[in-house]
């Protein structure tokens, strides 16, 4: 049986050209084709579907990204599924008919709605049983950019995802004149029930960056014999690896563009002079995106499909489930590359904007392979980590110091002042002017500052399922995450969102709820407070309170936490202007706290979205008159 690993890795990172972009490409040349071009968008892009009726058809279909054939599941034949487009304040009806031997689902991820239209089996629904239709109703409360997915077993990671786009109201606060949806996801020829197993019998399975003597002779030279023993015997006394950022690598997946691998690469067409919005949208099982566009300048409008004060930045992390809507304004006539490299470095998707088909940009070299630092592990200046193997004090090195590991100093950004009149009127500047950016003290306690209570670590149910845990998590909000610091590009961070009009509940939280990310990754497993999803117990919430969650990750992973069916609004450092957000990093060796408005009854899920810690790491959200269902 041919497998992924017998193929060269550079082939299976790239993956095959798309013969249907390729055929584009070829047959595209000037004049008429370059006119069409112009007036089509884009050469490459899933089915548009769009009013307030849909029949949606759950079904499987053949693709073909690494030179075999395999059955991916799908919605009405295509991978990615269609572009959904609505319409905020209409009412809209969708029938889904599961057409596959097992059950499935569509969960609509970051939209506001009734608990059982949610599509979270055995939760807010049955889930659709073979042969079944379900019909999804509801209406549509807001705008921007959001994503669907299966969320029965593993039927995302094989293709089963696609974008939503709600046009406003009233119109936006920045005008544009072209659009592009650039979906990115992860795609594996294995089966992901393998790709689990693997994982449960070595954790490291797919890490293709582990240390080796060559990196030992380089780290003496740099940081000197006594000093590299020293690093090395901590992370061996603790058994793990400073290159444990991706779970899942390109040692198996080969990551796409819009359903594009970077062999082919997905290509957008603008005019000279136009104004873009690019809506990005991680869809992928696993991987982190860090996204680029060298040579151009990103304006970010919208964070998970909520209007931000527009920020100016070269680079920005994407988390699984997370979205950006960006504005760039190309000032020449040529090809930029949309450059989208994983956190570990094993890979890359990416896509082209372009103002002639026959033009081919220059693909960047992916950064060096990062590693985790003190930082990673909760650890500070002056504190240490409590690891179950090993206490090991951390002072703080001249090198931590310089990547900013001991402190998180003011930085520079680009702000745009916009009062919530212009914004009403569409009026508001997107080119930024650079002010220095507001640095405020976290942990007062104060709605949009954070928490100032110290960390309870008695909630944690304490065993060998727990490998680690963060005595000194601190709030980094300005802390880019690893990979992404001192890298010479203006990277942005969660310290940088501020949300365009004000605060909807001004309210301080009656109360707070600490949750611990908690893991052990050499047996991998996952879990909240010490406790797998199975064995817990839900988080009753009173309907119409107002509470602060505190997440502190006690794992040396990222985990983007997602609560479904309310806002989670970000504590950044202003109460007049706290971003909502529907998926959250929380860093490791990192805390991070977000309000939460009870005003959605019923029953929510609240997990990691990375799908292969989802199972464990997962809790139900009950929201009810009494406080309890």
């Amino acid at each position: 049986m041919n497998t992924p690993f017998s193929m060269s890795r550079r082939r299976f990172v790239t993956g095959l050209a798309s013969s249907t972009t390729l055929g584009l490409l070829n047959s595209a040349g000037l004049g008429s084709a370059q006119a069409e071009f112009y007036h089509s968008s884009a050469f490459t892009r899933a089915p548009e579907l769009s009013g307030t009726r849909y029949k949606l058809n759950i079904n499987h279909t053949p693709v073909n990204f690494t030179g075999y054939l395999k059955q991916a599941y799908c919605v009405n034949g295509s991978v990615p599924s269609p572009i959904l487009r609505w319409q905020e304040g209409d009412r809209i009806t969708l029938d889904v008919t599961n057409h596959l031997a097992v059950d499935s689902s569509i969960h609509w991820h970051g939209i506001i709605l009734p608990s059982n239209m949610d599509g979270v089996p055995g939760l807010s629904f049955a889930g659709i049983k073979p042969g079944e239709t379900y019909r999804y109703q509801f209406e549509i409360k807001q705008n921007g950019t959001y994503w669907y997915h299966s969320h029965s077993g593993f039927q995302e990671q094989q293709g089963m995802y696609g974008a939503i786009i709600i046009e406003p109201k009233k119109p936006a606060p920045y005008v544009y004149d072209r659009e592009h949806v650039v979906l990115l996801s992860d795609w594996s020829d294995q089966d992901p029930l393998d790709i689990y197993a693997n994982l449960k019998k070595q954790p490291h399975f797919y890490n293709i960056d582990q240390r080796t003597l060559a990196d030992f002779a380089k780290d003496v030279r740099t940081k000197g014999l006594a000093r590299t023993l020293h690093q090395r015997a901590m992370w061996n006394n603790m058994r793990m690896s400073d290159t444990d950022l991706s779970d899942v690598t390109g040692r198996t997946y080969t990551f796409l563009m819009n359903g594009q691998t970077p062999a082919s690469g997905w290509v957008g067409g603008f005019k000279r002079g136009e104004t873009i919005l690019l809506r990005f949208i991680n869809a992928a099982a696993m991987t982190f995106f860090d996204v680029r566009i060298p040579g151009l300048r990103m304006t970010v409008v919208a964070a998970d499909g909520q209007y931000v004060q527009p920020i100016s930045v070269d680079e920005f992390r994407l988390a699984v489930g997370e979205t950006y809507d960006v504005l760039v304004q190309p000032s020449s006539e040529q090809a930029y590359t949309l450059f989208c490299q994983t956190i570990d470095r094993s890979g890359y998707a990416r896509g082209t904007l372009t103002t002639d088909p026959e033009m081919v940009p220059t693909v960047p070299e992916m950064d060096e392979s990062p590693t985790l630092s003190h930082a990673d592990m909760g650890m500070q200046h002056n504190n240490h980590i409590n690891h179950l193997f090993n206490n090991q004090p951390s002072d703080c090195s001249p090198e931590h110091a310089s990547m900013g590991h001991c402190g998180l100093p003011a930085i520079t950004a680009t702000h745009t002042s916009c009062t919530p009149e212009h914004a009403k009127m569409g009026h508001c500047e997107v080119t930024p002017q650079t002010v220095q950016k507001r640095t405020p003290t976290f942990a007062t306690g104060k709605a949009g500052y954070g928490t100032n209570k110290p960390p309870s670590f008695d909630l944690i149910k304490m065993g060998p399922h727990i490998d680690m845990i963060a005595h000194a998590a601190q709030y980094r909000l300005d802390d880019p995450g690893v990979g992404l610091r001192d890298n010479g590009r203006r990277v942005l961070t969660y310290a940088d969102l501020f949300n365009l009009t004000p605060t909807s509940d001004p309210r301080e939280p009656e109360r707070e709820i600490e949750l611990h990310l908690t893991g052990n990754m050499s047996r991998y497993m996952w879990s909240i407070n010490g406790v797998r999803s199975k064995d817990a117990e839900p988080i009753n919430l009173k309907f119409g309170e107002r509470v602060r969650f505190t997440l502190i990750n006690n794992t040396m992973m990222n985990h983007p936490m997602h609560l479904h069916g309310v806002w989670s609004e970000l504590e950044t450092g202003d109460e007049h202007y706290i971003p909502r957000k529907h998926t959250t990093i929380v860093q490791p060796g990192a805390k991070i706290s977000y309000l939460v408005t009870a005003d959605a009854l019923g029953k929510w899920a609240y997990h990691c979205h990375l799908l292969f810690h989802m199972p464990s790491m997962f809790r139900q959200v009950h929201i009810s008159n009494q406080g309890r269902l």
